[in-house]
């Protein structure tokens, strides 16, 4: 009697997959990111594969992007602190070792800027010291679990933007980085008060270690949407995914 294959082949389900749902637990049960009663939604799903699991978690983290999209707030400020609160020594945070921290010359450095935006003339760090400055002492976030209080300082986003004639009705701002590392935000993201490129820590120039010569400091996001080492910004209507997010790390990744 001859045994239909599919009838014995084994039903597997998310239990036989402890190595995938590590890999879920880091890269989607973020703040804000996946929560666990969807997950226990998919707890009987029969899945056979990487592939069927990537999916369904996918749709998911799509669909956890359009809420958190929805819920943010132009208007609503992430919590502020006084300078008694910052933590000594703020970390260092970065998808590689401190010991490879990359030092850029700020003297020959400029700001490319490309896509939806009017004035596409590159940016010098003396250029950005002319626009108005603003200073927050604001928490940082990290997926890792920890999280640290600094104070940075530079330009408000939205000035910038306004400045070089962006398309502020686009969808995204993307960023590409010196240490060779790439991310993007929403346009509302973008906009929002205390988004800053910031160009100073502590009252003093950005260290190598936090992110000179311009970073992204976005109190509202986790801290992987918060790019160091800026090369060069695009407003676009076309997802530019980053580093991290294309690794399937929830994208809008708010704090």
């Amino acid at each position: 009697m001859s045994i239909d294959p599919i009838q014995a082949r084994p039903r597997l389900s998310l239990k036989d997959h402890k190595s995938d749902l590590i890999n879920v637990e880091r890269r989607l049960l973020l703040r804000g990111g996946l929560s666990l009663g969807a997950v226990s939604l998919l707890s009987g799903c029969s899945i056979s594969d990487n592939e069927g699991i990537e999916r369904a978690l996918g749709a998911i983290s799509r669909f956890n992007d359009r809420v958190q999209a929805v819920l943010f707030s132009g208007t609503r400020l992430a919590p502020t602190y006084t300078a008694a609160e910052i933590t000594p020594d703020f970390p260092f945070n970065a998808y590689y070792p401190e010991s490879k921290v990359r030092v850029i010359d700020g003297a020959t450095w400029k700001l490319a800027l490309a896509g939806r935006i009017a004035d596409k003339t590159p940016w010098t760090l003396d250029a950005l010291r002319t626009l108005p400055q603003e200073s927050q002492i604001t928490r940082h976030i990290c997926v890792e679990g920890w999280s640290a209080i600094g104070q940075w300082a530079g330009v408000p986003f939205r000035t910038f933007l306004e400045r070089i004639g962006a398309d502020t009705k686009a969808a995204y701002v993307g960023f590409t980085c010196g240490d060779d590392y790439r991310s993007s935000i929403d346009m509302a993201t973008a906009l929002h008060p205390q988004t800053i490129l910031a160009l100073d820590y502590a009252g003093a120039p950005l260290p190598p270690k936090y992110g000179f010569p311009v970073k992204l400091r976005i109190p509202t996001k986790l801290g992987f949407k918060n790019p160091k080492h800026i090369m060069a910004i695009t407003v676009t209507n076309d997802h530019p995914g980053g580093y991290w997010e294309d690794q399937g790390y929830n994208w809008f990744s708010g704090s």
